[in-house]
């Protein structure tokens, strides 16, 4: 599909249009921090269900329902005022290959983040670049991971700096500090600019870009995401992570290839 830029932008507009609306919510994981209304328990059940969205949506939706029965529905307040050995006795708990070793220790985890560190947002706002939240994931990979685990569950969390695209947490990213006026995105982390954002790039949305012109290299990791980010920038430089609405909406509700 050979489009010029203006056309390229007006088509990649239109779609953005298309999808990034409420009707978008129900069958996607930002339905999860959907259910809360307190900051923290957006962050937390936000951050949980983009771990483990990946493979099939209908069964990232319930087990990230499942999550959430797990911590009463109220995921700040049963990570704060739960001890260490209440979390431990959490009940079993898989989804994929994230299972409840993994589910445990990252409730540890952000229980220390909220405790000592100031929360989520600090961490990223603390160490963002001018443009770009990459070296902020990176930095945040190394203060999850401070306390003692086991080696297996460090797969369940991306690090570009190690050449992953980190399209779990990107996406993460964008529902929090994109604030897109359609009542999708939550952008409650005012901190931090949209322009800074990285697009999710995953199968679809990889194989879509590079065939509008967007993305030339052939493998989805960290180099392909500085590649698409730099030309979804070219097309609008405050929000160039709109655009993950269109990417996504070709690839898996239009089966553009």
């Amino acid at each position: 599909m050979k489009l010029n830029k203006a056309e390229l932008k007006e088509f990649l507009d239109e779609k953005v249009e298309l999808y990034n609306r409420p009707a978008f919510i129900a069958s996607d994981p930002i339905s999860i921090p959907h259910q809360f209304t307190k900051k923290q328990d957006i962050e937390i059940s936000g951050f949980l269900a983009a771990t483990i969205a990946w493979g099939n949506r209908k069964m990232i939706l319930r087990n990230a329902n499942r999550m959430m029965e797990l911590l009463d529905h109220s995921p700040y307040e049963f990570i704060m005022n739960s001890s260490n050995d209440e979390i431990e006795v959490i009940e079993r708990f898989v989804h994929r290959t994230f299972n409840s070793t993994d589910l445990i220790y990252f409730l540890k985890a952000l229980k220390n983040i909220y405790r000592y560190k100031g929360g989520l947002e600090t961490i990223f706002k603390v160490h963002q670049a001018a443009d770009s939240l990459l070296p902020a994931i990176h930095e945040f990979h190394k203060v999850f991971f401070e306390l003692s685990h086991e080696k297996r569950t460090e797969r369940h969390l991306s690090d570009p700096f190690k050449g992953s695209a980190a399209k779990k947490l990107n996406m993460y990213l964008r529902w929090m500090i994109r604030n897109d006026n359609k009542g999708v995105d939550f952008g409650i982390w005012k901190s931090i600019s949209p322009s800074t954002l990285s697009c999710p790039l995953d199968v679809h949305s990889g194989n879509v870009a590079r065939k509008l012109g967007l993305l030339t290299r052939k493998m989805n990791d960290a180099k392909a995401v500085t590649e698409l980010d730099t030309n979804l920038r070219e097309l609008d430089s405050k929000d160039p992570v709109k655009y993950d609405f269109a990417l996504f909406g070709l690839g898996v509700f239009e089966g553009f290839k």
